[in-house]
């Protein structure tokens, strides 16, 4: 990331300063944002926020940053490793989508799409603790799987079906939800996508 940690100041305010930050990028977007409004919705003073992080983009970027991870941490590294292999794929793959399209995850995306050019190491961090997190965690569930003699995939081949896992449960739905085309999406949908991908997926990669 471009924000340096030892511009950033930690203390006690911290947590609620970037609570209220995130709030208010969420809501307005970088440009829409005022500090004025950021203290107002952290509860501190314009002096107390810039002692913690100098100027707006620093406060912007350690936002974004701490989201991805949040998400990140929330991803499909708690599963029940023990459940068969069709039953774990479709685990993870619901738990993706619940992340990806919870109202937070939605508007962060977009907040970090928007700001891709001008913030280029928030992009990178993003697709860091984003598709590529989810692409490892599924590398990890390939191995057990393979271990297990369900699976059938060539080890240079094994990052690009991971990326096509993710895109089977996604399917139809992200890019409308991310572009506002259309609204919630249903548990019943996602559902049906994660259902749908584990079929495709293991026809494809199966042993069975």
């Amino acid at each position: 990331m471009d924000a340096s940690v030892d511009k950033i100041r930690k203390g006690r305010k911290y947590d609620q300063v970037i609570e209220g930050a995130r709030d208010v990028f969420l809501r307005d977007g970088y440009d829409g944002a005022s500090v004025d409004d950021i203290a107002r919705a952290a509860g501190v003073s314009k002096a107390t926020l810039y002692s913690y992080f100098s100027d707006k983009r620093l406060l912007f970027m350690e936002v974004a940053r701490l989201q991805c991870r949040h998400q990140a941490e929330e991803a499909i590294t708690h599963l029940d490793r023990d459940k068969p292999t069709a039953e774990l794929f479709y685990d993870a793959g619901r738990t993706f989508l619940d992340i990806i399209f919870s109202p937070l995850a939605i508007q962060n995306c977009r907040m970090c799409l928007a700001e891709a050019e001008r913030f280029p190491a928030l992009a990178e961090e993003f697709w860091r603790f984003g598709p590529v997190y989810f692409v490892d965690a599924m590398l990890s569930l390939f191995d057990l799987a393979i271990a297990r003699g369900d699976l059938d995939i060539p080890q240079d081949r094994r990052e690009h079906a991971a990326h096509q896992f993710g895109e089977l449960c996604k399917a139809g739905l992200y890019m409308a939800r991310l572009f506002n085309i259309r609204g919630t999406v249903s548990d019943d949908e996602k559902d049906e996508n994660v259902r749908d991908a584990v079929k495709v997926f293991l026809a494809r990669y199966g042993t069975a």
